[in-house]
């Protein structure tokens, strides 16, 4: 089904794949020649087009578009016009998919839509009004094109199967795109992800997902490069099954996507009357790619992530046939990544009749509301039903164009008729709010993740619900036997979608469209849960560290950094939402992380806390320093620490390290970080983003202080080597830090504390 091939290949006409190791031994060897093949990748071509720096290294990338939505744009903006926003040089849309119920946390969430809408009009952007289309959907239809770069507030921002190579990062990113700066990278790894043959009956585009993914996510095989779709079996894919592809690939911690363009990318953009973005794109005769996936498409069967994680994928199929045994061990290893170990998510009880029997069946957002996978659910369901017990059943159409030809073509009375509830366009149920099951409950939902908590449950407080991903094939299949879960191939239904008809009047009506028209007399309305950012101080010549979280799981998402769900209603209020940090996962790391915030301040104000003065008699003796108390109050800032083995798997949101910054957090430390996206929001926000090894990472403990001195100095420098001590009482041992790659800017944003700092002073 899916085979990797990790050393280097060539890729020959598009078709062939030849082994790097194979390739020398050809007549013609002279052809492939790694140190040029490279360059003939549909990514590197973009990527250097994109390229405003030197060389094909170090990449200096402008975007042609930029896009957010209602959690992440109101901290951005903030912090683009605290660092001298004038406009929006390039097209930014704002969508309002994320929290479009106003319901949680008073007016909240309509404030921020008002300051939203008020932002576009000053700045000169786009604005999208809620529940008119999920953030990633607008930006197909409306945005993308062949041989562009969009950069998205939203870790799904990907629409590599349009011919953009799009990328999601935390608001910082994007806050330097809005002052005209450069998205910094060194150039990344290129994957060929190698389709032939043609999906079964039955098959969708999550099955292929799914399958990739737990082909690729724990070996980290694609991890930070970019996944190029070539290959033979592309032409037998629609436009819509390659895009419910593509849009999964950001849970495996790709950096971007690219795919090669043709017929049906044409069409598609013509249909949405932007025919003149098609260009065709496809590697060059001969190029070199760093590693291949091949996946038979013929071979798929229909898949099933179990919870906690979308690379947890079983089929269909052998979940069902493992019965009650196979389940325990899924709910045991389940369980290991909550807190409360006698949590029971009852997997093996819902095992009955040799099936297991799922509470809801949901189809949502930007990879399950896509117009043919709604289509092929309602030929499924057509004339049956979903029955009177327990098990529901929602839809949410991505975008209003596509609910509008749903309704006109019958398929929404079809789902109707059968039970199903029908609603607007809403992200909800991907990150936990909306259609939150009941405790103990199980959801087989065609949405993008299924960590914990993203079914809106509260471990901490004894609620627990879970999460499979299944392809909304499968769950309309499992939604007419009632809930018991059958994969699609093992249903007779008609395969034939009705051709789509794209109306753009929804949009044309009531998306506020002003980009080139910024208005600097127009008011930027404030809500009263806005707040401006805190004060951040530089970094100081040395710094103490104390350990306020130590997490030893072998990824923590950016979920369990900052939860999603309800919290996402303080988004806008830095102080509030900060309360938040940690909460499911280390419940005490708020009180630590504040004790040592008020002892940094008690330093700023020269009236030194008791405590603080003690940690530094400690430093001073165990260390041998030779300081006095008030040398090293002058030289050496106090802030906390986080550990984690590998952190940041997960969404885009700035968030999971803003609040860390806000609470007085200066550094992480981890083995490795699971994402680029999480490392570039600890850098964007001034933290120092170490890693160590094994061995020294077991020398640290919650309430440890970690000593490292002349980091500026060091950080400033050519070196990447700081030597730190961990200190308590009794206990003196030696660690390695390290920073790995970090540009000249960003080592500046560092040392000014953060980025908004950093901008200030450039003023």
């Amino acid at each position: 089904m899916v085979t990797l091939i990790p050393d280097g290949v060539f890729l020959q006409d598009g078709q062939h794949i030849i082994p790097a190791t194979a390739a020398q031994a050809k007549e013609n060897a002279n052809v492939f020649d790694a140190t040029k093949a490279y360059k003939e990748t549909m990514a590197y071509r973009i990527l250097m087009a994109h390229q405003t720096g030197d060389g094909d290294q170090s990449l200096q990338i402008k975007f042609d578009a930029l896009t957010s939505h209602d959690i992440t744009y109101v901290g951005i903006i903030q912090t683009a016009i605290a660092s001298g926003l004038d406009h929006f040089p390039v097209p930014y849309v704002l969508t309002n998919c994320h929290n479009s119920l106003a319901a949680v946390g008073g007016t909240i969430n309509e404030d921020d839509h008002v300051f939203g809408l008020s932002a576009v009009k000053r700045f000169g952007g786009i604005y999208v009004p809620p529940h008119l289309a999920v953030i990633h959907q607008y930006m197909r239809e409306m945005a993308a094109g062949c041989g562009k770069m969009i950069l998205g507030s939203d870790s799904h921002t990907r629409y590599g199967a349009l011919g953009t190579m799009a990328i999601g990062e935390g608001g910082p990113e994007l806050v330097k795109q809005l002052l005209g700066r450069t998205y910094d990278i060194q150039r990344p790894k290129v994957i060929a992800i190698y389709l032939e043959g043609k999906p079964r009956h039955g098959i969708g585009p999550q099955d292929v997902a799914l399958a990739i993914e737990k082909a690729v996510f724990k070996n980290g095989f694609v991890k930070n490069t970019v996944m190029e779709f070539v290959g033979p079996g592309i032409q037998h894919l629609s436009m819509d099954f390659r895009n419910g592809i593509d849009v999964m690939t950001t849970e495996t911690t790709c950096l971007s996507t690219i795919w090669c363009t043709d017929a049906v990318t044409k069409e598609f953009l013509t249909v949405h009357g932007r025919g003149s973005d098609f260009t065709p794109l496809t590697p060059g005769e001969v190029a070199y790619y760093d590693g291949l996936v091949k996946v038979e498409l013929d071979k798929v069967e229909s898949m099933i992530a179990m919870p906690f994680h979308p690379s947890n994928v079983y089929t269909i199929k052998e979940l069902n046939e493992g019965g009650q045994d196979l389940l325990r061990e899924i709910e045991a290893k389940a369980v290991e990544q909550l807190d409360n170990k006698e949590l029971r998510l009852l997997l093996p009880e819902k095992y009955a009749h040799g099936k297991l029997h799922v509470d809801q069946g949901i189809i949502v957002g930007c990879s399950g509301g896509l117009y043919e996978n709604v289509m092929a659910a309602a030929n499924i369901v057509r004339g049956k039903g979903v029955g009177h017990d327990r098990f529901a059943f929602s839809v949410y159409p991505s975008s209003q164009p596509i609910y509008l030809e749903l309704m006109r073509n019958g398929a929404l009375a079809d789902l109707m008729e059968a039970g199903a509830i029908v609603r607007t366009a809403f992200c909800g149920p991907c990150f936990g709010a909306g259609d939150t099951p009941n405790n103990g409950g199980l959801s087989a939902r065609h949405a993008t993740r299924n960590f914990p908590n993203r079914e809106g449950s509260k471990p901490g407080n004894g609620q627990i619900s879970s999460v499979a991903l299944m392809d909304a094939r499968s769950i309309a299949a499992t939604a007419i036997y009632e809930g018991a879960l059958t994969p699609a191939t093992e249903v007779d239904y008609e395969d034939e979608i009705p051709a789509y008809h794209f109306n753009s009047k929804p949009y044309d009506h009531k998306v506020y469209a002003g980009f080139g028209e910024a208005n600097k007399e127009a008011n930027i309305i404030y809500g009263p849960s806005i707040k401006a950012w805190p004060t951040i101080q530089p970094l100081t010549e040395h710094i103490l560290l104390k350990v306020a979280a130590y997490i030893d799981d072998p990824v923590t998402t950016t979920d369990e950094l900052i939860p999603s769900g309800e919290t996402s209603s303080f988004r806008s209020d830095p102080y509030a939402l900060s309360e938040f940090a940690l909460s499911r996962k280390v419940p005490e790391y708020v009180g630590r992380a504040k004790a040592v915030r008020a002892w940094e301040k008690s330093r700023q104000d020269n009236e030194l806390a008791s405590d603080l003065q003690d940690a530094y008699i400690l430093l001073n003796d165990t260390l041998q320093l030779g300081q006095t108390v008030e040398t090293l109050a002058n030289t050496t800032a106090v802030a906390s620490l986080v550990y984690a083995n590998k952190p940041g798997d997960g969404s885009a949101r700035e968030q999971a390290a803003s609040c860390q910054r806000v609470l007085g957090g200066g550094a992480n430390i981890a083995l490795e970080y699971a994402t680029k996206r999480y490392r570039s929001n600890v850098i964007n926000w001034g933290m120092l983003p170490f890693v160590t090894s094994e061995e020294d990472a077991k020398k640290l403990a919650v309430g440890d202080y970690v000593y490292v001195a002349n980091v500026r100095t060091i950080l400033l420098s050519e070196q990447d080597d700081f030597k730190a001590y961990v200190v308590n009482e009794g206990k003196k041992e030696e660690i390695n830090l390290h920073l790995g790659y970090l540009s000249e800017e960003e080592k500046e944003i560092i040392a000014k504390g953060c980025l908004i700092n950093y901008y200030a002073d450039a003023k």
